[in-house]
């Protein structure tokens, strides 16, 4: 039974957690709301919001809406309002929110395991043309962002996603968001497990379920049978990454307790092995956890990664199987370290059935609906009917044939879909920016498109895996910390005294078994302006100085701060 407000769980409402008495835990009894977010959702579920979506604000338009709904509720379906056109990155933070609102949102469309078929993204596509003006972003959690999108279209754009298959239920909000999972799934060669079936029953069960739609803060999870460690597991509440286990056979080692923003913690392994049907109940354990002793005082310390923190795995993992699961867990092996730097599946591959797979790489994730058409329909032509999305701002077509190969990389090339792509377009990810975000202070995608072209221009004989993360504010939602080169937009001054749009560098930060944050050189930022001199400096430094086979990180580590400025 799930432990709310009116009906706390007795055991759990008895154990003491070492933290003082306001951190607003459920299982201790804390139920009285300390902050507003916590009294919206009290006041009214999330999931409720719906309903008067399709009966009164989108018949009386944008002026009607409840302002708990606006800026709350109403990211439990996937909304937010987006920034309001014109405001440079002076007003963040210091106009009220009413003010940074557009009358306009953005809808984010969920992808569970990053899978579609054509059918879907032709609807997602035309979507885009008839709803977004073209807008439609990749993100580096295998979803889809509409912008511009108006709460009179929202039914009819709810009905068509739905009609096939699509949702955008909990994409958004303090809520079990997206599943990620292996693009690679059921395909690839060196797959270990398939975590798909367990993707869905935790969909299942999870998604949509009022005992799990009031959660402290948001909650993400991945699943991946992949040795290649495909789905930044170490970065989620929690993760379930393939393993052999000597006795046992394939399954999944536990990860809890990861995330960025402005507090980054890398997951820690629970140490168990877990059967592909033991996944469902262990996530639910997990989120019930969060749910019941998740801190909700306050805001930034309410993300699972701050609770794991405090306990410990070992204690983490005594509640999960004691009062959770009500049985101990398989003891397990550590996942190996993948073969390769890049992780992301660019490129042409061999299925385990001797078809292809082909991954592409669009700019930073952008796309827009006319080119989401035309790559559902290319799929259409060359494979089965089955595309992906990656937690790279990427997309892989299945299921091609041999003698179709060249025909359908020729027409990827084409749309400018590289599936060869330079380090630098393979590389370089970038959140939404200050063109629709109202947290943003600089603009990210537009400067992350022109630095490719730059470097693919100053530096062509590069030819290392580096990734170049650009931020437009601290949250890190496009994962600075973790990037060979992370950039986090803000203002700085220029030469000539002025406030301009910039970016504190990060260096050297890593996912994978080597996962680490970057290295922060004292004072180091760069003005949007100098940012392609700068990148460009620093990567021939590295072709100058770097050992026989030595990664950029591995560089960044020892190099000198001169040589890093």
């Amino acid at each position: 039974m799930a432990a709310t407000p009116e009906n706390p769980t007795p055991a759990a409402a008895r154990r003491k957690t070492g933290r003082h008495r306001g951190e607003g835990q459920w299982a201790v009894g804390h139920f009285t709301p300390l902050n507003g977010n916590e009294q919206f959702k009290k006041d009214d579920d999330g999931l409720n919001v719906r309903t008067r979506i399709e009966t009164i604000y989108s018949k009386r338009g944008f002026d009607s809406i409840d302002p708990n709904d606006l800026r709350g509720r109403m990211r439990w379906w996937g909304l937010y309002t987006q920034r309001k056109q014109g405001l440079d990155g002076t007003k963040t933070g210091v106009l009220e929110p009413e003010e940074l609102d557009d009358e306009y949102f953005m809808l984010r469309v969920r992808i569970d395991g990053g899978r579609l078929t054509t059918q879907q993204l032709r609807v997602i596509g035309e979507i885009s043309e008839e709803f977004a003006r073209g807008t439609a972003d990749i993100t580096d959690r295998q979803n889809v962002q509409y912008h511009w999108i108006r709460i009179e279209d929202v039914p009819e754009i709810w009905n068509r996603l739905e009609a096939v298959g699509l949702s955008t239920t909990e994409a958004c909000g303090d809520t079990p968001r997206v599943i990620l999972g292996s693009p690679v799934a059921g395909i690839a060669e060196d797959e270990i497990i398939d975590g798909t079936p367990a993707i869905d029953e935790i969909y299942r069960r999870i998604v949509g379920n009022k005992d799990f739609s009031n959660l402290p803060r948001k909650f993400k999870s991945a699943v991946s049978g992949s040795p290649q460690l495909d789905v930044a597991h170490e970065i989620n509440d929690i993760a379930f990454v393939g393993v052999d286990h000597p006795e046992h056979g394939p399954g999944f080692d536990v990860w809890v307790g990861g995330g960025l923003s402005t507090n980054p913690k890398l997951g820690v392994r629970l140490g168990t092995w877990v059967s592909l049907d033991e996944v469902p109940d262990v996530y639910t354990g997990v989120i019930s956890i969060f749910r019941d002793y998740g801190y909700r005082r306050l805001r930034n310390r309410a993300r699972l990664k701050f609770l794991v923190a405090d306990w410990g795995p070992e204690k983490f993992r005594q509640v999960l199987e004691d009062e959770y699961l009500k049985r101990k867990l398989t003891d397990g092996p550590a996942p190996e370290q993948p073969a390769g730097q890049w992780r992301d599946h660019m490129g042409v591959h061999r299925q385990k059935d001797g078809r292809f797979y082909i991954g592409f790489a669009p700019r930073v994730g952008r796309v827009d609906g006319t080119t989401l058409t035309k790559i559902a329909a290319l799929a259409e032509e060359h494979g089965s009917g089955r595309l992906r999305t990656t937690a790279d701002q990427k997309m892989i077509l299945l299921d091609v044939e041999e003698a179709q190969l060249d025909s359908a990389v020729s027409a990827l090339e084409a749309l400018d879909l590289r599936v060869n792509p330079t380090p630098f377009r393979r590389g370089t990810m970038a959140c939404t920016g200050i063109e629709f975000c109202k947290l943003a202070i600089v603009e990210t995608k537009a400067r992350g498109a022109s630095l490719i072209d730059e470097l693919e221009r100053r530096v062509p004989d590069f030819d290392e895996p580096l990734t170049i993360n650009i931020n437009g504010c601290p949250n890190a939602c496009a994962r600075i910390q973790v990037a060979d080169i992370g950039l986090k937009g803000q203002l700085v001054l220029d030469d000539e005294g002025n406030r301009v749009e910039g970016y504190q560098v990060h260096l050297g930060g890593a996912l994978g078994l080597e996962a680490g944050f970057g290295r922060k050189v004292r004072g180091l930022k760069v003005t949007a302006a100098e940012l392609p001199d700068y990148v460009e400096r620093v990567l021939k430094r590295f072709q100058a100085e770097r050992e026989d086979g030595e990664r950029f990180a591995t560089w960044t580590a020892r190099a000198s701060e001169e040589a890093l400025s």
